[in-house]
């Protein structure tokens, strides 16, 4: 059966082969792009469609017999259900009329669990994405905090040790004034110390010139 048979297989019972086509094509097309996006479609009593990652191997051309390197894919898989199973093997009888396999419970076919879980994925992979940039972000903003805080701290040590070393330069040069000044007063205390000794020495010249004169 190709596509064309089955959309003429379900305009028999839709009474539309215009219907038919459409629902044929949507479904289809909804199937298709659930599982390349990563979905899986089950269906009750049919089967599950899924995309599976096939490792790389090697494999052989089967012209020439070479060895050859399959990259890793994916690929589409179809696991078939139990009652589609079943029927193929003849364990159960296909019915003469109505659906070949099992509807679903009631309920079950509420606004596509399947379809549902897709948002649900993305909100989770985003919320997941603004928390991780978050964090980066008060990471970033914690260390940047730190490299300034120890900056200020190495600011205000060397602000610290400055003053003494501006002291010490002070008193140097009080020093070597306080130097400066006391030369002088040695000299003068010298000088004094001189003076009576020329004093006394002169003194005797004089009575000698009295005597004679006399």
């Amino acid at each position: 059966m190709n596509k064309g048979q089955l959309v003429e297989a379900v305009a028999g019972q839709l009474g539309s082969r215009t219907a038919a086509e459409d629902a044929v094509d949507a479904v289809l097309d909804a199937m298709v792009r659930a599982v390349v996006a990563g979905e899986r479609v089950q269906v009750t009593g049919f089967g599950t469609l899924e995309k599976v990652e096939r490792a790389g191997r090697y494999a052989r051309n089967p012209q020439t017999g070479e060895r050859v390197r399959v990259k890793k894919t994916n690929v589409p898989r179809f696991r078939p259900g139990q009652g589609f199973k079943d029927l193929v093997s003849g364990a159960k009888k296909l019915p003469k009329s109505g659906p070949a396999t099992a509807k679903a419970p009631k309920g079950s076919l509420t606004a596509g669990k399947s379809a549902a879980a897709a948002p649900a994925r993305k909100r989770a992979a985003a919320k997941r994405t603004a928390t991780a940039t978050a964090t980066a972000a008060v990471t970033t903003a914690k260390r940047t905090t730190a490299k300034k805080a120890t900056t200020k701290k190495a600011a205000a040590a060397v602000k610290k040790t400055a003053p003494p070393a501006k002291k010490t330069t002070t008193a140097r040069k009080a020093t070597a004034a306080a130097k400066k000044s006391a030369t002088p007063a040695k000299k003068a205390a010298t000088a004094k110390k001189a003076a009576p000794g020329t004093a006394e020495k002169a003194a005797p010249a004089k009575r000698a010139t009295r005597r004679t004169t006399a």
